[in-house]
């Protein structure tokens, strides 16, 4: 079952904001029928974050420091032993801040004075079926988020070669 680029689904809370982004992808993924929360679909997935990637980003935050842009931590960053049920809104989950909770999609996100990033998982059961969509949106506020942007972005279209 491999994730597949699509559009963020109609339903999710970050669809309106399309229009004004400087950056959005969504990726879909079916499973089997699944009763987890999206806010428990987010904390398995964090949960299992390859060390490399934390490795990567225990780097970018160095890098980034001596920009002006502040440390985001670690995406496996969570309490493990912290339920989903006990998140409130503006807890940290990872990187990320509790935004929103809905009966099928979470959203969290930063923000700082370059720019905004909000993540949404979402889930919808279809025909026997789970399909959960992951969906990022980014707006800018200034020259150092555009900046910070094209680059992040050159390496994310190169991954996905």
């Amino acid at each position: 079952m491999k994730p597949q680029a699509t559009n963020p689904p109609a339903f999710s809370a970050l669809y309106a904001s399309l229009p004004s982004t400087y950056f959005h992808d969504c990726y879909a993924v079916q499973l089997p029928p699944d009763a987890r929360t999206p806010l428990e679909l987010y904390l398995d997935l964090v949960s299992r974050t390859p060390g490399w990637i934390d490795f990567l980003m225990n780097l970018r935050n160095k890098i980034v420091a001596q920009l002006g842009l502040k440390s985001v931590g670690k995406l496996s960053g969570i309490d493990r032993s912290k339920p989903a049920h006990a998140y409130k809104l503006g807890d940290q989950a990872g990187i990320f801040k509790l935004l929103g909770v809905h009966e099928n999609e979470v959203v969290l996100g930063e923000t700082d004075k370059h720019l905004d990033v909000k993540v949404s998982v979402a889930r919808q059961n279809l025909a026997g079926q789970t399909v959960v969509y992951v969906s990022t949106v980014v707006h800018v506020h200034n020259a150092m988020g555009r900046v910070y942007m094209f680059s992040s972005n050159r390496r994310t279209r190169s991954l996905h070669r």
